[in-house]
């Protein structure tokens, strides 16, 4: 059978399979985690510093502090400087600029979107990409770039976690305080805490008692394991490795452990998607031809994304398995039957050609089946990867599904699915990080207080309100870049670039008319309305399918009910809609106090 032909199937028989497995599935939801911080063991601890770091304290009046340095505070940073605005301060836990691209070190990482697309304000740095997908150590380098280039280091405080944001009505500015002992008076906040930044471990029981050595991939050791996150790990040549979890980041670590390790035993509770990535070297030939044209960047982000969101414009600039995913001519309408049932049948199509890649690669066929993936192509983030199912043919390398139920518990030796238990000198957690559907504050670690001593989270206690996801009523002078109703995309950094622009104009208009802004309640409700117009066919969908971070596991709704669901549609429109509004010149909805 070619890559072309897609296998006879039973809607009927895959409706029944994709139910069943669902149903395996379902647990207690995202209590089934823990943050790294929640154990006695520093599972939190940074691996790329080195330890015993100190500073004096800064106590300083700016203009602008920034919470993250990943790319939504390093773009919102670059807006602001090239608004002329230069009194800033940014704080982030990290040693330096990169946000996930700091932490994600572990091997084999790279970026699962093109390069050409995803590397923000490429177009003005100038740098040509190595790949067509980008290594995370080039995505690092290329965030230091950035910071250079927009002369953002004297600005950062690294190594610092921010403990607390209080706004003072006296001098209607905002106090920040860190671990520091900084104390930052600033008339605008902007925070940019990141979709998936905040790692977490499986609540197993047990966790604590394994006597060899073990991390999350974000923290990964390489004093342990030796090499690095292009050379081998020749540390582990005697080592047995367990590692759980089967997303997107051990579809890229396993392949590099089943290289280097004696024996990887993968512990599997839901199989991931995965299509071929075909990764290639840049042509600079055909770079430069592609970037001679003004303003490509933003035409090319464009194009992928309305590529993947239903615009089916004529020309498919990436041509990538993103775009044969997702290219599909859609009008979103819940209510038309016809166009549900051809999408549904479009969906089992794509899939069938997955689980059969899977039998085409994957020479033992009992393996070939636990791999296979029995759920709707958008219910988890598809992979893209050539090496990862051609690694189970290797001798040292084990899948050892658990049907759904995850890991049993952890011992001091190793790890207990059944009856059996795994003996292992190291174990890897590539469990990922909380979903954006955990409460903002829990992801933040702490909690903002605004107008009348009234906190972010009793604020938002039945759901958060916000104008474009940027902007929350209470809370002057507060701006948000993150998903809680803001843009959303296959690349995450296009809408939080959006978002960055748009913030820094307003904060700059601001500065420049000596006022306070926040949002009025009725606006925040007519954007509510427009989020939740776009979120019916999502949720719809989302409901079938198995428990995961894009699903928030499954829950039951809370008090917040929809509200911190993301622009569903395009994130080109999310861009229109911003700049639209700008250019409309009164900031509607967006109330301006004067400052005496």
């Amino acid at each position: 059978m070619t890559g072309n032909e897609i296998p006879t199937f039973s809607p009927e028989e895959l409706e029944r399979r994709y139910e069943q497995e669902r149903i395996k599935r379902l647990t207690t939801g995202v209590r089934q985690y823990r943050s790294l911080r929640d154990l006695d063991k520093d599972f939190d601890a940074d691996p790329f510093v080195e330890p015993g770091f100190t500073r004096a304290p800064v106590v300083e009046e700016t203009d602008v502090v920034i919470v993250g340095t990943g790319w939504a505070g390093m773009t919102t940073a670059a807006y602001l400087t090239k608004q002329g605005v230069s009194s800033y301060r940014m704080i982030d836990k990290a040693g330096d600029f990169g946000g996930t691209w700091y932490w994600n070190r572990y091997p084999g990482c790279m970026c699962d979107v093109e390069s050409y697309v995803y590397l923000p304000l490429l177009e003005e740095v100038g740098y040509m990409p190595k790949h067509k997908y980008a290594h995370a150590h080039e995505i690092f380098e290329y965030a230091q770039m950035l910071g250079r280039k927009f002369d953002m280091y004297p600005h950062a405080l690294f190594q610092t976690d921010c403990t607390g944001m209080e706004w003072n009505e006296d001098t209607k500015r905002w106090l920040v305080t860190t671990t520091r002992g900084d104390e930052l008076s600033a008339r605008f906040v902007v925070i940019c805490g990141g979709v998936l930044h905040k790692a977490k471990l499986p609540a197993i029981p047990g966790i604590e008692d394994f006597q060899g050595h073990s991390f999350h991939t974000s923290r990964w050791d390489y004093r342990y394991t030796g090499g690095g996150p292009e050379e081998p790990m020749d540390k582990l040549r005697d080592k047995v490795v367990g590692i759980i979890g089967t997303g997107a980041t051990a579809v890229q670590a396993v392949p590099k452990l089943a290289q280097d390790a004696e024996h990887v035993y993968v512990f599997q509770r839901t199989p991931s998607s995965v299509s071929p990535r075909n990764q290639r070297d840049t042509d600079p030939a055909w770079f430069a031809e592609m970037t001679s044209k003004p303003g490509w960047h933003e035409e090319r982000m464009a194009n992928f994304v309305e590529m993947t969101t239903g615009a089916n414009p004529p020309m498919d600039l990436v041509q990538d398995g993103w775009t044969e995913m997702f290219a599909v001519d859609v009008k979103k309408d819940p209510e038309d039957e016809q166009e549900a049932a051809e999408l549904k049948l479009l969906d089992f199509e794509l899939m069938e050609k997955v689980r059969q890649r899977i039998t085409d690669i994957v020479e033992d066929q009992e393996t070939a089946e636990k791999l296979k993936p029995w759920y709707g192509v958008s219910c988890k983030r598809p992979c893209f990867h050539d090496e990862y199912l051609p690694a189970f043919n290797r001798d040292n390398v084990t899948l050892v599904d658990t049907d759904g139920r995850g890991v049993d518990r952890i011992t001091d030796k190793g790890i207990v699915v059944g009856d059996t238990e795994y003996e292992l000198d190291f174990i890897v957690y590539a469990t990922g990080f909380d979903a954006p559907t955990t409460f903002y504050t829990h992801r933040l670690g702490f909690d903002p207080i605004g107008e009348g001593g009234i906190s972010m989270s009793d604020a938002w206690r039945h759901g958060p309100y916000t104008l474009h996801g940027v902007f929350t009523h209470g809370f002057p002078n507060l701006c948000m870049n993150g998903h809680i109703q803001a843009g959303q995309h296959i690349n995450i950094a296009y809408a939080s670039t959006k978002a960055a622009e748009h913030t820094a104009w307003v904060i700059k208009r601001a500065l420049d008319e000596n006022v306070i802004v926040q949002p009025e309640v009725a606006a925040e409700e007519d954007w509510y309305q427009v989020i939740a117009s776009t979120l019916g066919p999502y949720a719809t969908y989302f409901i079938g399918c198995t428990p995961g971070y894009l699903n928030g596991e499954l829950q039951m709704p809370d008090a917040s009910g929809g509200r911190p669901g993301a622009f569903m549609d395009s994130a080109v429109k999310f861009r229109d809609i911003l700049a639209g509004w700008r250019a409309e010149g009164t900031m509607p909805g967006l109330v301006r106090t004067p400052i005496d």
